[in-house]
């Protein structure tokens, strides 16, 4: 029997924070959890390129602040056919006075036109996260 080929995909993760205290969240349709910005990083795109991008699509937001790499890993999203995501996990600041609000998805990707509602979640949080997203956030702490 030949070998399961392993499909890798490249992916870029935004923890947005305000307030040194409070972690930007949404719930959208298509997973049970909250997500915090992400997407798959495009050809012509490096991974910090990518977060700026899916944060303005996913969120609305324009103006960010300093920008830190955290982490990268390799996490598995499904067994068979094999298919793992290269996340790379990125935390930038930001001065946002709404509490929350929902945008709609811009860009061409599959998730143009779904809704997200956004909001804040104190840190630390205890809170359950779609596709394993909450898995650095420790390191805003």
């Amino acid at each position: 029997m030949e070998p399961q080929r392993v499909t890798y995909v490249q992916k870029s993760c935004a923890y947005i924070t305000r307030n040194g205290r409070e972690l930007l969240v949404f719930e959208g349709p298509e997973y049970d959890g909250l997500q915090v910005p992400k997407g798959t990083i495009e050809s012509n795109e490096n991974p910090r390129a990518a977060m700026l991008r899916e944060i303005t699509e996913e969120s609305g937001l324009g103006a960010i602040g300093t920008t830190q790499h955290l982490t990268t890993d390799v996490w598995t999203r499904r067994q068979s056919p094999p298919k793992r995501y290269v996340r790379h996990f990125f935390h930038t600041t930001v001065h946002e006075p709404r509490d929350h609000w929902t945008h709609t998805v811009t860009g061409d990707g599959d998730e143009k036109g779904l809704e997200f509602k956004f909001s804040w979640i104190e840190l630390p949080s205890s809170s359950e996260f779609a596709l394993a997203l909450d898995d650095y956030v420790h390191l805003l702490e």
